[in-house]
């Protein structure tokens, strides 16, 4: 699921199905909020597929979810940031420039992988590839979104003769809700690693329309789990982690000193010969008090 979309319950919305259902899968009827509020749509027909626009919002804010109608009724959809969404706009005129340059379709003059031109896009833990492509049915632009370090994959096909007409049609969806997502403005820290036996643990700082956020993935040869960490508790989390790590330190020590102590009073308790005697506890009294 995607940071910025709430996954695949957008598309039981009435315009896909025709059913009473809004942009967050809840039926009108049962009397509850929906999850999601639709700010705006658009809908283009480019030769057999239809494409929706959506401007939404959630608790997370404001983004643009780019949904694929095919033919036979199959769906598939991205969601994009409103920066994201203006950076690809911006590709989409590079596309279509270069589209616009190329003769027409060789057989024999196509790249093995059928790629034409290729660009990628990066959004916190998100990448979009970009790619314009060629095969037996024709030239088109392959939209793949995909989350680091694992996560689904999802992606759209839009037809070459078709980025011009989705390319405006985002530009006035964009000039309507703008493309400022938020937040915070400087630059995150790093990723850090660590290695531990063999385990791998990889420390990801990101930020979604919630605020920034420390990913922990913990990675083994067939296993993989992460952690979510908000920034406002980073404080709390490290001193409960320093906690447990002084406490264990002191575990540690005592432990040890245990050790020690039964190897000097030997198997029986007794006092090993020449072994320094406890000191015993003492009443402590002035000097020159009497006795």
């Amino acid at each position: 699921m995607s940071d910025i979309g709430s996954g695949d319950e957008g598309i039981s919305s009435q315009k896909y199905h025709g059913q009473g259902m809004d942009a967050g899968g809840n039926n009108f009827d049962s009397g509850q909020q929906p999850q999601e509020q639709e700010l705006a749509t658009k809908m283009l027909q480019i030769q057999s597929k239809r494409f929706y626009l959506d401007v939404k919002q959630n608790r997370r804010g404001r983004f643009i979810k780019v949904a694929e109608i095919g033919a036979d009724g199959r769906r598939s959809q991205i969601f994009l940031a409103m920066s994201t969404a203006a950076e690809f706009r911006d590709h989409l005129s590079t596309f279509s420039d270069f589209y616009s340059s190329l003769g027409p379709p060789n057989p024999d003059n196509v790249p093995d992988d059928g790629k034409l031109k290729s660009e990628m896009m990066l959004k916190d833990n998100r990448r979009y590839y970009l790619d314009l492509k060629e095969n037996s049915r024709g030239r088109f632009l392959r939209v793949s979104q995909t989350i680091t370090r694992g996560g689904p994959r999802s992606q759209v096909a839009l037809p070459a003769q078709g980025m011009i007409e989705f390319r405006d049609a985002l530009t006035d969806l964009l000039d309507d809700f703008g493309t400022d997502d938020g937040g915070f403005k400087g630059e995150l820290p790093e990723g850090r690693h660590l290695r531990v036996d063999n385990k791998n643990f990889y420390f990801d700082i990101g930020q979604n329309n919630r605020g920034i956020y420390m990913k922990v993935s913990e990675v083994k040869s067939n296993f993989r789990t992460a952690i979510t960490v908000p920034e406002k508790c980073w404080t709390r989390f490290r001193d409960i982690l320093a906690d447990y790590c002084d406490k264990m330190n002191r575990a540690h020590s005592d432990s040890a000193d245990h050790h020690q102590g039964a190897a000097v009073a030997g198997p029986s308790g007794v006092p090993r010969a020449g072994s320094a005697q406890p000191a015993r506890d003492v009443e402590p009294f002035a000097a020159g008090s009497r006795i």
